[in-house]
């Protein structure tokens, strides 16, 4: 057994990776699958596209190595965070689509919440502000939204979770409802102080508690799946949220150590220790990890938009046919205009979140074209970080030093990584591994095995692939930033 099969389940694809004994990914499979858009804001998925996509790209990567279920020795499982399913005790089916994390629909519920003076108490206990991003409100709307739903929860017919419970309660073959505490702490009905489920807030959203899952460390035996789906019995031993797993993955271990994924969003994890920091900036308190039932907590920042800015160039305006030449037009870009895109496609997140707030461009001018639209999609990201930046270093209380890490299908491009450095002014650094995420599931599990590393071992060894460093002279970056503010100011505004 000197494998470990990694599941990274994500927002527009699924993917199964392969670990060896030394922690390498030897192979991978990938599929992606549909996205829904009932409404303007709405985002859905099916989840038996989730379940069958899990499923088929497992089997295809063990055959493509050529090695059956015997030869693993767990599973580890990450995953699209706050997306929310609730399915049948039964049969194991959802009643509703999972409804994505991106989904905005109650935003309305959300202000209900607010006017009624519940977000002191809800950000207290859940280190959350009170959005729609989370699962608490998506819970309750599927809840009211489907016939027979109530009644059927309240006899306790229906299971919640997020991703991660839904998968293996699918693997286990309905055995284990359970998840760990880093989905948990997204789901806005956590007390990630008492490391338990709020009855307060789950009786604020009318959300019965028989629905929740088990909430476990992250290394842990979280069941077994049926034979029938890989051969032979085979253990989960990992699991956490898939901006935790690449904090995990990139061994940001130490308070100060900072990590930022550049996915469909963006998200940036600072590890604050052993007790959770309440940010004054609205930034999020989570848990970054638990192992041997101790959290580790961390400050969070979410942007909604990072590589979707780059799909919306491909896909809405068609002025790419793939997302890297990006990388290659961004430099053509006229260095005499000033095109900032302010890309609140489905609202801003931290440290803003408007919800309703819509993307607006500026600077245009007739001889704007496709470079200066690939440069304004590229560094937007990194205007964003640098938003989430200030915020995380004004909260931070601990060392000056912040350490930062980077990760995820962006990175790769190092004229983004290079603006990213400029315009914070500070190192960026970038692993040699860049499957950070599957890799920080793939090492709880196999630590939880037996057959990795404890954290100190596996932390030495993260290796750099390339440190970026600022360039930009000081004071253009900060009339560049300045510039920046003024127009996310301005899209507010509208």
């Amino acid at each position: 057994m000197t494998y470990i099969l990694a599941i990274d389940q994500g927002t527009t694809s699924t993917r199964a990776i392969l670990f060896d004994a030394q922690m390498q990914a030897v192979a991978m499979a990938q599929r992606e699958f549909a996205q829904h858009f009932p409404q303007a804001g709405w985002v859905e998925h099916d989840p038996e596209d989730l379940w069958e996509t899990t499923v088929a790209t497992c089997r295809q990567v063990m055959a493509e190595k050529g090695i059956t279920a015997a030869d693993l020795a767990g599973i580890g499982i990450t995953n699209q965070r706050e997306t929310t399913v609730v399915w049948d005790r039964a049969s194991g089916k959802a009643i509703h689509n999972a409804i994505v994390w991106q989904d905005r629909r109650t935003a309305d519920h959300c202000e209900v919440l607010r006017a009624g003076g519940h977000e002191a108490m809800i950000r207290h206990k859940t280190g959350l502000l009170l959005d729609p991003y989370f699962s608490g409100t998506k819970v309750k709307w599927i809840l009211d939204a489907v016939p027979d739903a109530r009644v059927r929860a309240a006899r306790g017919e229906l299971l919640f979770g997020t991703v991660d419970s839904f998968l293996i309660w699918r693997l286990t073959g309905g055995a284990a409802h359970v998840t760990d505490a880093t989905n948990a702490s997204r789901t806005m009905l956590y007390d990630i102080r008492e490391g338990a489920w709020s009855a307060e807030i789950c009786a604020l959203l009318d959300v019965p508690m028989q629905m929740l899952p088990e909430v476990q460390d992250c290394a842990a035996h979280f069941g077994t799946t049926t034979s029938d789906i890989l051969g032979a019995e085979v253990p989960i031993l990992g699991v956490a949220g898939d901006q935790q797993a690449a904090t995990i993955g990139q061994a940001c271990f130490a308070p100060g150590m900072m990590k930022s994924t550049y996915g469909t969003g963006c998200f940036a994890l600072l590890n604050t220790g052993n007790a959770p920091v309440v940010s004054k900036n609205r930034m999020l308190t989570t848990v970054a990890y638990q192992l041997n039932g101790k959290p580790t907590y961390a400050l969070e920042g979410s942007i909604f938009i990072a590589g979707a800015a780059v799909q919306w160039l491909r896909d809405g305006l068609g002025i790419i046919k793939t997302a890297a030449e990006t990388g290659d037009l961004a430099p053509q870009a006229d260095p005499g205009q000033d095109v900032l895109l302010v890309p609140a496609f489905t609202g801003l997140g931290a440290p803003y979140w408007q919800p309703d707030c819509r993307g607006a461009v500026f600077g245009l001018t007739r001889s704007s074209g496709p470079s200066e639209f690939a440069r304004a999609a590229l560094q937007s990201v990194a205007y964003q970080t640098r938003d989430l930046w200030e915020a995380m270093r004004a909260d931070w209380q601990g060392e000056t030093h912040v350490t930062l890490r980077v990760d995820g299908g962006m990175s790769g491009s190092d004229w983004t990584m290079q603006s990213l450095s400029d315009l914070l002014g500070a190192a960026v650094d970038r692993p040699k591994m860049q499957e950070t995420t599957a890799l920080g599931a793939a090492w709880l599990a196999g630590m939880q095995a037996g057959i990795y590393p404890d954290q100190e071992g596996f932390a030495a060894t993260w290796a750099l692939d390339r440190q970026f460093t600022p360039q930009m002279d000081a004071d253009l970056r900060e009339a560049a930033y300045a510039r920046w503010q003024r127009a996310v100011q301005a899209t507010i505004g509208v």
